[in-house]
């Protein structure tokens, strides 16, 4: 189901004579300023640099970002790349470039976590100091061992009551390297007993000898996720750390660091749910595996919704920014419909884009009467739902391309395309009747024959005569060949995502590439990311990575039909 239905959860505000709707996270930030718990707004997107971005992290940018801008606050781009086993600079870098494309504009508040290893290893010195955290010997089964289940309480560990300045040096030996990986541990000492898990005395530090993308061999002790973001988020002044739901059950964890470590005014975590899109593959390890077998073409394949796939494809900003806003924001999980992103794509694109003419299949079609030696610039407009795109010139012969599935020989009842004998539209330039085809020696048409009324220029009848079909079609001489690549869903929708095994139910028609396609000229030095409505065909951009001056290569963006129907909100 689509989360479109969970935005009638929002309450309704008055503001002056206006009214103005209020989503649960609105409420709770517009509650603290009216009590003072906070004078402004400051939110952040924190992403690990582990992998790229995906079509859900667009959600939490626009969310955190949007409200920053809402409230006349700040919002922060911050990296945290506490775990260096995983991240790279390469990912720092798209992540940056995705963020940028969508709008949300940090200006000069870029930020790494890894900035304030410092702070975080003051802040873990701080708690020995207090009694509230102490060096482990544990190995990682012991640990869970001792940690218990949900339904029984941990047992304290052994090491648990160490003395205050024996902790406080194995913590610096810890720090100068002399443990080896896994060996030693730190731990908060919270409640083992507790019912939330993650209040049974967490690791905040682990020995890792690596090297870090951005500290290099400075430090060969880390800090754990759940200890260092709350920190992070209290150092840069912090109000409101907008999180998703997998975070609600380590809220108290959060807290307790600010609290123990006694910062003022410290963050408040708000929780909302995910962004699940149906049938494609969002997680990392997924994508990553993907990308390192050669199943798909890196990171940004346009099979992917990772936010580069999707801008490669040719989604824009403004359509992302569509669907996040039509899924809304709940304190629910549920799913959104692929289809529905293909809607917000469409509508952005059908009224500024110009629609051109190409030949997916092309056939050629000879108009004998048309005399050999004389060639027209006809008058086209770019798009007929938006009169200030213009119009275009192009240039029409006696030889033009159209496509295959325009002809049939014996066509069924109610086509009303070209076959022997009938006569057809040419959009936006003449009536023509076929006369005739050519076959090869296996029975496939080469060629098509017909001949044109010159009193038809423009596509009008001059004697009010009813043509029912209009065909598209590419002057032969001037026609550009490109390549086209078809995309269909990368998961096979019928068999879900994933086999029993947890292997990917891959779809084998994903991908389909066609090498002999035309266009007419006007297309002919389009650029990288420019789109295009091929007329009856879809939606298609040029292709930033695989184009070249001689040879345009065009991804379908999406189709021009919708099986998806906008829910009416009463």
């Amino acid at each position: 189901m689509s989360e479109l239905n969970e935005t009638k959860e929002i309450v309704t505000s008055e503001e002056g004579d206006k009214k103005v709707s209020r989503n649960f996270i609105e409420m709770e930030i517009d509650k603290d300023l009216a009590e003072g718990v906070y004078d402004t707004v400051h939110t952040r997107f924190p992403p690990e640099p582990n992998g790229y971005l995906h079509i859900g992290h667009a959600k939490s940018i626009l969310l955190n970002y949007g409200l920053a801008k809402q409230y006349g606050g700040k919002f922060n781009m911050r990296f945290d790349d506490t775990n260096p086993t995983k991240e790279k600079s390469e990912f720092v870098e798209s992540i940056k470039k995705d963020i940028e494309w969508l709008g949300a504009d940090w200006e000069d508040r870029l930020f790494f976590a890894s900035n304030y290893f410092d702070q975080m290893y003051e802040g873990a010195v701080k708690l020995i100091k207090k009694g509230k955290a102490y060096v482990s010997e544990l190995t990682a089964d012991e640990m869970r061992e001792y940690r218990g289940t949900l339904t029984e309480p941990g047992k304290n560990d052994p090491n648990r009551d160490r003395a205050i300045e024996e902790n406080l040096q194995l913590f610096e030996d810890m720090k100068n390297g002399k443990f080896a990986d896994g060996e030693r541990t730190l731990r908060a000492k919270i409640d083992m007993a507790s019912p939330n898990i993650n209040m049974r005395d967490p690791i905040i530090y682990r020995v890792a000898h690596m090297s870090h993308q951005n500290t290099g061999d400075k430090w060969c002790i880390y800090p754990m996720y759940d200890f260092a973001h709350p920190i992070e988020d209290a150092i840069e002044g912090i109000t409101h750390s907008i999180c998703t739901l997998e975070f609600e059950d380590h809220r108290p964890l959060y807290n307790w660091v600010v609290e123990e470590l006694e910062y003022e005014n410290p963050p408040r975590q708000i929780e909302f749910a995910k962004m699940y899109l149906t049938n494609v593959v969002t997680g990392k390890r997924y994508i990553k595996r993907l990308v390192e077998e050669g199943i798909v073409d890196g990171w940004d394949d346009p099979r992917l919704v990772s936010i580069a796939g999707l801008r490669r494809r040719g989604f824009t900003p403004e359509s992302i920014k569509l669907f996040v806003d039509l899924c809304g924001v709940s304190k629910s999980n549920a799913s959104a419909d692929y289809a529905m992103l293909e809607y917000c794509i469409r509508e952005d694109l059908k009224t500024k884009r110009p629609r051109v003419m190409a030949a997916m299949d092309p056939v050629k079609l000879v108009i004998d009467n048309y005399p050999e030696d004389k060639e027209e610039m006809l008058d086209i407009p770019n798009n007929l739902e938006n009169e200030s795109l213009g119009s275009r010139k192009v240039p029409f012969g006696r030889e033009v391309y159209i496509d295959r599935d325009d002809f049939m020989i014996e066509p069924p009842k109610k086509y009303f395309r070209m076959f022997p004998g009938n006569e057809v539209r040419l959009m936006n330039a003449y009536f023509v009747k076929c006369t005739g085809y050519e076959t090869d020696e296996n029975g496939k048409v080469t060629v098509v024959h017909g001949t044109y009324d010159p009193e038809s220029k423009g596509g009008n009848s001059p004697d009010g005569r009813k043509v029912k079909g209009t065909i598209h079609w590419v002057p032969v001489k001037q026609a550009v060949p490109v390549t086209v690549r078809l995309y269909e869903n990368l998961i096979d929708e019928e068999k879900g995502v994933y086999n029993e095994d947890g292997s990917l139910n891959l779809n084998p028609n994903s991908l389909t590439v066609l090498d002999n396609c035309y266009v007419e000229p006007s297309v002919a030095d389009a650029k990288a990311y420019e789109s295009f409505q091929f007329v009856r065909q879809g939606f298609f951009t040029v292709d930033y990575k695989d184009s070249t001056p001689e040879k345009l290569v065009f991804n379908r963006i999406v189709s021009l039909k919708s099986s998806f129907v906008l829910p009416k909100n009463d």
